[in-house]
């Protein structure tokens, strides 16, 4: 919207807003007045912002203790209304000297974009935000039979709908689709494709509106990976497109389901980074509740056309396919940092056309019954976060720095959390990602 229109818009406070690795939301406001400030010099944050935990205990690290300082600075031209009276915009960590901050995950996005321009590459990323809708106390919004997308259940929200449709629409959100979906009181709203670091700025936009618009109906939003021991666990699918200068890599081409050799390289890259990423993708103490067989959280090591039990689920390029043929990474939940989650995507994919890996056969059916042998994956948090920490592509990928910091939060999180029941996680961190 720019900062001019901030008066006409009634803007009285602007929000600057950092993701940490436990996958937080965090932020600082200042007066509407005070914009180009932020802007310029940015707020003063502690370092250790990027080591909070998901109950507000901190996991310092060699470097990262009680010394020091950094600055959230925003671009005025990504405001976005979220309420009445607010603005928000994505922020950058900065060191005091404008430099990017290591620990800046949206700076190591902004990076992989970089590089897949120089590739010659053209990227698309969308994401899919499932959620649970709660009682303004914290529990199950209905007590009512739940019909998995249907009409009732969605007419009965009709209002909260539309409030969030409207409000998307006055912020600049670019939903495509929300319904109710399978699990009791699970909603989902699927954002246009974008460039990358647009395109994980969406979804934490769209966590903001989908948690304001839900409060005005008395209502409150869980983007926990399982909000209740049992319950329906929630994704935050990433969509991945790639096109170079002859067109599409996943489509045209004569390889697997119309690949291009480039696009088929790009899935194996993916693949072949999955056990080492898993503690990124989906790392939280309760994100293994989710990732069992038969979720469709995509726990299996494969790939398949339309395969909802694959890790990544390809999606061809058809008439009922406008955007075109990408793939899906099911098994990113919502714990998951989106920028840190997008930039190891992608870096993954163009690590595989870089190395020109080999795609491993298709499973075009549920893994379980394939017959097909699949790479284990350590989808439990301690096997995950030490898959993560040993791995060299991991540290390739996401730098040393945030290796060791994603890891001594995660770590922070089995200390706290790993020896209790799985109701009392679920009911422990329920709220955590909510906006």
């Amino acid at each position: 919207m720019g900062h001019p229109d901030l008066r006409a818009e009634g803007v009285a406070i602007v929000a600057g807003s950092v993701t940490d690795l436990a996958g937080v939301t965090r932020a600082k406001y200042v007066p509407a007045s005070r914009l180009d400030a932020f802007a310029r010099s940015g707020m003063g944050v502690s370092p250790s912002w990027s080591v909070f935990c998901v109950d507000s205990g901190i996991a310092f690290t060699p470097t990262i203790g009680v010394a020091g300082d950094l600055r959230i600075r925003i671009d005025p031209d990504d405001l976005r209304v979220v309420e009445h009276g607010v603005a928000w915009a994505p922020g950058s960590l900065n060191d005091q000297y404008g430099r990017p901050a290591p620990l800046c995950t949206r700076t190591l996005l902004a990076r992989y974009e970089r590089a897949a321009a120089d590739r010659g590459l053209d990227v698309r990323m969308g994401g899919e935000l499932e959620c649970t809708m709660l009682s303004a106390d914290g529990g199950p919004a209905t007590t009512d039979a739940w019909s998995p997308y249907g009409i009732r259940t969605s007419l009965d929200r009709s209002a909260f709908l539309v409030d969030l449709a409207t409000t998307a629409e006055r912020a600049g959100l670019p939903v495509e689709q929300l319904h109710t979906e399978y699990g009791h009181d699970q909603l989902e709203i699927s954002l246009a494709p974008d460039t990358p670091v647009a395109a994980a700025d969406a979804v934490i936009l769209a966590r903001i509106v989908l948690s304001r618009a839900a409060a005005r109906h008395g209502l409150r939003i869980s983007f926990s990976p399982v909000p209740f021991e049992g319950a329906a666990g929630n994704g935050a699918h990433l969509h991945l497109s790639l096109s170079d200068g002859d067109g599409p890599l996943l489509s045209g081409g004569d390889g697997p389901r119309g690949l291009r050799a480039g696009g088929a390289a790009a899935i194996a890259g993916v693949l072949d980074t999955l056990p080492d990423l898993i503690g990124l993708y989906a790392g939280s103490a309760v994100s293994a509740l989710r990732l069992k067989p038969g979720n469709w959280a995509g726990a299996t090591a494969c790939w398949g056309l339309e395969n909802r039990e694959a890790a990544v689920r390809f999606i061809a390029a058809t008439p009922g396919n406008p955007h075109g043929a990408n793939m899906e990474l099911k098994l990113i939940d919502p714990s998951a940092n989106p920028y840190l989650a997008a930039a190891g995507f992608l870096g993954s994919a163009l690590r595989g056309i870089d190395r020109s890996l080999d795609l491993p056969e298709e499973i075009p059916e549920n893994p379980a019954q394939s017959g097909v042998p699949t790479r284990p994956l350590p989808l439990a948090q301690r096997d995950a976060l030490d898959a993560m920490e040993t791995s060299a592509a991991a540290a390739e990928l996401l730098t040393p720095d945030i290796v060791a910091a994603l890891v001594a939060v995660r770590r922070y999180e089995c200390t706290t959390f790993g020896d209790m029941p799985p109701a009392q996680i679920c009911d422990a961190l329920r709220l955590a990602w909510t906006c």
